[in-house]
């Protein structure tokens, strides 16, 4: 059974947000009580957060799909939705979330860093909250925004200070088993690591973690084994340690040539692995052949720029000297480092001549396409079943200037005019006397402005009577 999960796509859906509630105080001796209409809640956030005592994805691998709650619609008597509940999700140190194209949109290192991966819808306002000096009594309320939704990718990137790389079976968990207090399964045989191992080290003053890349072997950067699918543990790495076998039974291997196997391999999978400083590491000395071929190659080994040590795992020898110089390894790495900086808040005023919105015809569709968060959130927010609402909408747009800006664009009477996206949009024809007037209003829930029917729709039933009027003289006049 899987126990070890590292990489998992999440389907994740915010909570919509409660609708408006249109209501009027109805109280004996109160004849003009007024709206009293609350607020819809706002819908739950799906969060992600780090929490360091969680090693893996496993949890999401099994349970793809999350989603908060929503909000609650208002009520009368002026109460107000409750809010959705934000969904916390836990993940690992060094999560880091992909979209579906491979874009990172965040990297979480540090216990507590959070990320918003959907954001809930905002509550729809009651009539209460839309009641004006003209507009005294609204019939009708704003909808709940829908929360965001869609996939995520996590990938986790374990966070370490030094990576043991090496063939399978050349000693790496035996050297985590002894430099730290990690138990990882040993055995004899190749591929017994499954999963990458994690141990802390403490050298001195310095504290620093270690970890291994499993079932790296030739061919590993194109999907070959195991290692591709955890050579992004060691990314973050300050130091890569080559551990060879230098008592290997494999008639056909040998420490040097595995090295170069190794070190191609990194070459090619990249991830700037390759710039990383290296140490080599001479394991199972402690058995007499492999200490004479250990003696033989470290002289070739340091002329080509390594500093090596020769180890014994079992016999536990020459481990202090790789701990200590691994730590100063390390520190200088840490010291490199750039500080964190305080978060600075940076404010950027809107454009003197940033309206909010753009206006652009789409000549496939043939209708003139509005985009802004404005126009589209007032869109998502209207009842369209209810005439006032519709209204109010279009009172909002003109003082939003989409009017003046549909004009400008060439726009004329009875043009198709779409409001959002091509998946989402709302398509209309455009009546430019449709303007701002609450004055206008009647009864609640009503619009004498949308009374009479619209050009479009007069031009297309004129058409259509042309049409069955010459169809009618054809047939009086046809010869049989």
């Amino acid at each position: 059974m899987t126990t070890f999960v590292d990489r998992v796509e999440l389907h994740v859906a915010a909570g919509n947000g409660g609708h408006g509630c249109a209501s009027v105080h109805r109280e004996k001796f109160k004849p003009l009580g007024g709206p009293d209409g609350g607020n819809g809640g706002r819908g739950g956030d799906v969060i992600l957060t780090v929490d360091q005592s969680i090693t893996t994805l496993l949890e999401y691998h099994h349970s793809p799909h999350r989603k908060a709650t929503n909000g609650k619609p208002g009520e009368g008597g002026n109460r107000s939705g409750k809010d959705g509940q934000d969904l916390v999700l836990t993940v690992p140190d060094g999560t880091v979330v992909l979209d579906k194209q491979g874009n990172v949109l965040a990297d979480l290192v540090g216990e507590g860093t959070t990320y918003i991966a959907a954001q809930g819808g905002r509550g729809g306002l009651g009539n209460a909250a839309l009641a004006s000096a003209r507009r005294k009594a609204p019939g009708f309320a704003l909808l709940g925004e829908p929360g965001d939704a869609g996939d995520v990718v996590l990938e986790l990137k374990t966070v370490a200070d030094v990576a043991l790389v090496g063939y399978p079976s050349a000693g790496k968990s035996s050297l985590i088993s002894v430099l730290s207090a990690a138990k990882p399964k040993i055995a004899d045989y190749p591929f017994t690591t499954l999963v990458p191992n994690l141990g802390v080290v403490t050298a001195g003053s310095t504290v620093y973690t270690i970890a291994d890349v499993p079932g790296l072997i030739p061919g590993a950067s194109q999907g070959r084994g195991l290692g591709l699918e955890f050579l992004r543990h060691v990314e973050r790495c300050s130091v890569l340690v080559h551990v060879l076998d230098t008592a290997t039974l494999e008639s056909d291997r040998d420490p040097v040539s595995d090295l170069d196997v190794i070190e191609e391999e990194l070459r090619l999978y990249g991830g700037g692995l390759e710039k990383r400083p290296r140490l080599v590491v001479l394991n199972k000395v402690d058995i007499p052949d492999g200490k004479d071929l250990a003696e033989m190659i470290r002289p070739e080994l340091e002329e080509r720029g390594y500093k090596v040590f020769e180890v014994s795992a079992v016999a536990r020898t020459g481990l202090k000297e790789l701990s200590f110089a691994l730590a100063e390894i390390v520190a200088k790495a840490r010291a490199r480092k750039p500080k964190a900086e305080a978060t600075r808040i940076v404010i950027r005023p809107k454009a003197v001549d940033d309206a909010g919105f753009t206006v652009a015809y789409d000549e496939s569709e043939d209708v003139y396409r509005v985009r802004g968060e404005k126009p589209e959130r007032w869109v998502r927010q209207t009842d369209f079943n209810n005439d006032e609402a519709v209204g109010y909408l279009a009172d909002r747009l003109n003082r939003l200037g989409v009017e003046d800006a549909l004009v400008k664009a060439g726009a004329r009477a009875g043009d198709g005019v779409a409001i959002g996206s091509d998946e989402d949009a709302v398509v209309f024809d455009w009546e430019p006397t449709l303007t701002a007037g609450a004055e206008m209003l009647g009864r609640r829930g009503e619009d004498h402005r949308l009374d009479a029917p619209r050009p479009a729709t007069q031009r297309r039933r004129e058409k259509e009577a042309r049409r069955d009027d010459a169809q009618r003289e054809f047939d009086e006049f046809r010869p049989f």
